[in-house]
Parts: structure tokens; C-alpha cells; sequence
């Protein structure tokens, strides 16, 4: 019979054979689902014997992630900052970088301020879910105009026991908001080029939804749209993050500038690559702000 790290073992190799990035941390994620033990209980009791229909389990899962098929769509959750999520294949796959918006907007509200906040284009819920869990006496609103998106945010919500401060409306990014309503807009919009799509790696171009990925010929359709609107929907002196591509930072800051924000500027992810434009609406007294 199976051993738990014969399993793992076995699980890496068919996974290195199938070029996928990183076989170890993946047979693992998908041994610890399918056997149902935890990262310790694989380490300290490596030759626990695995049953027969727990590893046909695994050679499932196995066989999914060889296809490229990514392993947050095979077991159906993600983990973003401090959450676990449920995904879906209707909503992009949080990933680490997104996680700089996150903490960008904890460091510019305290722990207790009481803020009002709009993620637009709200996916799963990641940053949405992420900054209220962290700041008790915020609330927010997720727009999205998929409903099967906003079913998966409503439904990580409710897990996270987040529902009575966090709501959702099915709308084209603001669309239907109140003006000057918010403290806070973060935003992670589609911005890779369409003629770029069919480049990405499999896990991407294959398992994501393209609504949340094509920005049109230039990748900037999206910004296009959404700066006039989170000028509109922001208080005078509101805050903005919104992520970007790693190339960019110049036409997306100019997009803000143009629009009449200011305090605009770009913030590198933890790989040193530009990832979030971020600024403020421009209130009373700052006609002659430094841009």
C-alpha cells in the first residue's frame, strides 16, 4: 500500500515530467486535499499509509494539474492574505501580487477608522474581503457585471461571516454608485492585450475567464473607463489603488493626472515590478497640489 510520501513523491514526478512550475508545493496542496491531512501530519508521519480510493483520488487531481488545469480550480479555494477562498471558474484566480492593494490600503487606515470602501470589478471578493476582515468599522460594496462572479464573492462573504458590512451589485463598474460616496476605490481591471492572451501559460489563457483578462489592443480599455468613473464616486481627498501591468505605470499614472488626480504615483509588488497606480482625488485646497 500507498504511503503518504511515496504518494508525494509520485505526485512530483508526473507533475515535473508535465512542466509544471512548481511540483512539490502543488503534490502536496493536492495530497493534503485528497487524503485530507494537513502540511505537519505529511512531514511528521510521512509513511501513514494512504487507502487505495484516497490515492485514485489523487491520481485524479494529478492527472487535472499535468493538463495544466490550476489547482485552484482542482480543489475549488484559493489563499489570498489571510483568507481561504472558494473560486470558481467565472472569477480570476487571487493572486500573491494583488495582495501589495491590500496592504497598501491597511497602512492608510488605523485599524479602527470607519471608512467606506468600492471594489469595482470585485472578482471573487479577494480585496474587498481582505480589508474588511482586517478593519472592523469599514464597509464596502463589490460591483461586477457577472453574476456568477458576484454568487462566488456573496458566497465567500457569508463564509468569512462578512455579509452584514460587505454588499454587492451586479453593474458595469460604478455604474448606479452614488457620487462622492467613497473613502477608498481598489480596482485589479483586465489589462493584458488581447493579441498577448494566447502567449500566457495554459493555467491562464485556458482556465481563466477572459472577461477578467482582456484590456483590448492596448491593454488600457479598461483605465479608460475607469478613472473618470472613480473620480466620480470618490469624496474630495478619497483614495484610489488600482492594479496595473508591469508596463504600465506611465500611460495608467497619466490616465489619473489627466483626470485631475493627484498624489498619483506607482507602487512596486515584492518581485520589484510595477503593480499598483494609486492617488488621491483632488479636494478643496489642492488646485495647486504637486502632481
Amino acid at each position: 500500500m500507498t504511503t503518504l510520501v511515496k504518494a508525494w513523491t509520485g505526485a512530483q514526478q508526473r507533475l515535473k515530467a508535465a512542466g509544471v512550475d512548481s511540483p512539490a508545493i502543488d503534490a502536496r496542496l493536492l495530497l493534503e486535499a485528497a487524503v485530507g491531512v494537513t502540511r505537519t501530519e505529511v512531514i511528521t508521519d510521512p509513511h501513514r499509509e494512504v487507502a487505495p480510493d484516497l490515492q485514485a483520488v489523487l491520481d485524479g487531481y494529478v492527472e487535472r494539474r499535468a493538463r495544466r488545469e490550476p489547482v485552484s480550480r482542482i480543489l475549488g479555494r484559493k489563499g489570498f492574505w489571510k483568507l481561504l477562498l472558494t473560486v470558481s471558474p467565472h472569477v480570476l484566480t487571487p493572486r500573491p501580487d494583488t495582495e501589495t492593494i491590500v496592504e497598501l490600503a491597511l497602512k492608510a487606515f488605523p485599524e479602527n477608522a470607519a471608512f467606506q470602501m468600492a471594489d469595482l470589478g470585485v472578482g471573487s471578493g479577494a480585496m474587498l474581503l481582505a480589508i474588511l476582515a482586517e478593519r472592523p468599522a469599514a464597509r464596502g460594496i463589490g460591483t461586477d457585471v457577472s453574476e456568477e462572479a458576484l454568487a462566488v464573492a456573496k458566497d465567500n462573504a457569508a463564509n468569512l461571516d462578512l455579509e452584514g458590512r460587505a454588499t454587492f451589485l451586479r453593474t458595469d463598474w460604478g455604474a448606479g454608485l452614488p457620487d462622492g460616496a467613497f473613502d477608498l476605490i481598489v480596482s485589479n481591471p483586465p489589462y493584458i492585450r488581447t493579441d498577448e492572451i494566447p502567449t500566457l501559460q495554459p493555467e491562464v489563457k485556458d482556465h481563466e475567464p477572459h472577461l477578467a483578462l482582456d484590456g483590448g489592443p492596448d491593454g488600457l480599455k479598461a483605465y479608460r473607463e475607469l478613472v473618470p468613473e472613480i473620480f466620480r464616486l470618490l469624496k474630495d481627498d478619497g483614495l484610489f489603488y488600482v492594479e496595473i501591468g508591469h508596463d504600465q505605470s506611465a500611460e495608467v499614472e497619466a490616465l489619473f493626472r489627466e483626470a485631475g488626480g493627484w498624489d498619483v504615483v506607482t507602487v512596486k509588488d515584492l518581485g520589484d515590478r510595477d503593480r499598483v497606480v494609486t492617488g488621491r482625488k483632488k479636494g478643496l485646497g489642492k488646485a495647486a497640489a504637486t502632481r
